[in-house]
């Protein structure tokens, strides 16, 4: 399972090709974004072949979200791997628009696409590094849970950025 470990970072990072114009979060609260804790990742939605391979076997996992004084922000993501948590760290620079995050040499575009911040928030991602461009989106909610309405919400957005129906993993709650 821990070999397996390099490949789930590489399809998470694998996420999301650019192209489509990519809505944000207006006038988006940085402070509200992390103040109630951390995020459960749900459901992806990803064209990247790595991920693709690899959704099966994944389950929920948290996102830790926070910003930096200048506005960047830091994403630590917790897998939980059979006996013990595996944590992984995303660093992203603001783009100069609200909402918007550059990360990696420019290769990895993130943005908040919708949030409410009570309860679940949309990611967007693409990836731009070597090999074929990927897209992704990310539901993110406060808890384990999902109400049928926003996860049919999240389905709707799927093929509005490029995307389809059959890339769609929905990940199983993890216990942790």
């Amino acid at each position: 399972m821990t070999a397996a470990l390099p490949s789930l970072a590489l399809a998470l990072l694998c996420l999301l090709r650019a192209g489509a114009q990519v809505p944000l979060q207006p006038d988006l609260d940085t402070e509200n974004v992390t103040a109630q804790g951390g995020w459960h990742v749900i459901a992806i939605a990803s064209n990247c072949s790595i991920f693709l391979k690899m959704n099966d076997g994944m389950k929920s996992f948290m996102a830790i979200i926070s910003f930096m004084p200048e506005g960047d922000l830091a994403m630590k993501l917790v897998w939980p791997l059979m006996d013990k948590c595996q944590k992984f760290e995303l660093l992203f620079q603001q783009s100069g628009q609200t909402g918007h995050y550059i990360g990696a040499q420019e290769k990895r575009d993130l943005r908040v696409m919708e949030t409410d911040y009570s309860y679940y928030a949309v990611l967007h991602e693409a990836h731009h590094g070597k090999g074929e461009p990927s897209t992704a989106l990310q539901l993110l909610t406060r808890e384990q849970d999902v109400s049928p309405q926003l996860l049919q919400k999240f389905m709707e957005l799927i093929p509005t950025m490029g995307l389809t129906k059959d890339m769609l993993a929905i990940l199983p709650k993890s216990g942790e």
